[in-house]
């Protein structure tokens, strides 16, 4: 598997973009979708990479900084038809080492609270991401789960 930096160009990396946004709207209320869209993700706080297994996209993640010393996790996304191969853990763990070597205290993010956010939320804890408030800009909301990871203190 290959992780690399992604110009947001591509057709197969926006087509997983637009499958992402549709499952957000299937899942949430539109007031509590905070998944970003294409001009958002291209903003310059953030850092965009994508999987590959030779010419398959098999996921996509990025890190936005939020301050010098806090980033947030951010598009998560593994195409449905292709769970179950590592993707979203190897995204997680890449995503997790550049917030290390950018000298982050804290990493953050926000999934939903639903039932299908599930395996999200397994996997989020299993890197030892653990419940908080909400950060950011972020405002409470019941469809929104808030997790963070202490990374220096």
């Amino acid at each position: 598997m290959r992780i690399q930096i992604d110009d947001l160009t591509g057709a197969e990396v926006l087509a997983l973009l637009e499958e992402h946004l549709a499952n957000m709207y299937e899942l949430s209320p539109p007031e509590s979708v905070h998944a970003l869209d294409l001009a958002k993700l291209r903003s310059p706080d953030i850092t965009f990479w994508t999987a590959w297994d030779g010419a398959l996209l098999l996921g996509c993640g990025a890190l936005r900084q939020l301050t010098p010393t806090h980033g947030e996790v951010k598009s998560m996304r593994t195409p449905k038809a292709l769970r179950g191969r590592g993707a979203g853990r190897a995204m997680l763990q890449h995503i997790v080492g550049e917030a290390l070597s950018r000298g982050y205290r804290r990493l953050s993010l926000e999934t939903g609270s639903q039932p299908g956010f599930e395996p999200a939320r397994t996997l989020y804890r299993s890197f030892g991401f653990t419940p908080c408030g909400p950060f950011g800009d972020y405002r409470e909301d019941p469809n929104s789960f808030f997790m963070t990871l202490a990374l220096r203190e």
